[in-house]
């Protein structure tokens, strides 16, 4: 089975690692023996987002968000195609944020959303910016974990109907939210960085699974030996005091 990963804005979107989401994404559809295919795309490059199984686009500080922002409206039509065609997407942070309505900044200025989903982002003053390690509990696909990552933003996203996973430990959507990310059967969206793959590879697997959803339905995956990825976890988990 073929794996059709797009990572977007390679060279601009991977704070705190992020590209080592795409690395975990590679490396296990392969050890699956996926033939899997990863792909970077950056500003003016042309690309059909249609013809990949998985959207993937990492977190940055306003700077970079600011540096993509028109590109990525001018893609909003061939967007829009691939989420109608069941591609998968996994958003971090900035990414998150760019498919909800607008962005507010601390000093008012706003950056227009892709407007797919109806939740919204503010930035916070600086005594309430959501910074440190997070833990959550979330249910996919009716498997109910605890998953750790590492969190920095200022934007309060709000709105947010489907949110990913209830907060344990650390902030989420808002200040001292219950709540963190969004997520539906296709979009896995979430301020967790860390990167947030290497230490939850039940994430991991799931967002697999849903790309691999678009050329061949409902595909069960082989087991991996994860004894090491869940000793790091468990050990943040431990550390939060959410064991």
């Amino acid at each position: 089975m073929d794996l059709k990963i797009l990572w977007m804005y390679h060279d601009l979107m991977d704070l705190y690692g992020d590209k080592g989401n795409a690395e975990v994404l590679r490396g296990r559809g392969q050890k699956r023996n996926l033939n899997v295919q990863l792909d970077t795309c950056t500003l003016g490059q042309q690309v059909n987002i249609d013809d990949y199984d998985l959207f993937f686009m990492g977190g940055g500080a306003d700077k970079e968000q600011n540096l993509i922002y028109e590109d990525l409206l001018s893609r909003k039509d061939n967007i829009k195609e691939a989420m109608d065609h069941k591609t998968a997407f996994l958003l971090i942070c900035g990414g998150y944020q760019l498919f909800g309505q607008y962005y507010k900044d601390q000093d008012g200025g706003m950056i227009k959303g892709l407007g797919f989903f109806d939740y919204y982002t503010e930035a916070s003053d600086r005594d309430h910016r959501c910074i440190g390690n997070i833990a959550v509990e979330t249910t996919i696909d009716g498997k109910t974990f605890k998953a750790v990552g590492f969190e920095n933003h200022g934007g309060q996203t709000k709105n947010v109907r489907t949110p990913f996973a209830k907060v344990l430990s650390g902030h989420g959507n808002m200040y001292k939210s219950e709540y963190e990310g969004f997520l539906t059967d296709q979009v896995l969206a979430t301020y967790m960085h860390g990167p947030l793959l290497p230490k939850n590879p039940q994430i991991a697997d799931a967002i697999i699974k849903r790309a691999l959803r678009k050329r061949y339905g409902e595909v069960e995956l082989a087991p991996l030996d994860d004894t090491l990825e869940d000793k790091a976890r468990e050990v943040m988990l431990k550390r939060l005091k959410c064991d």
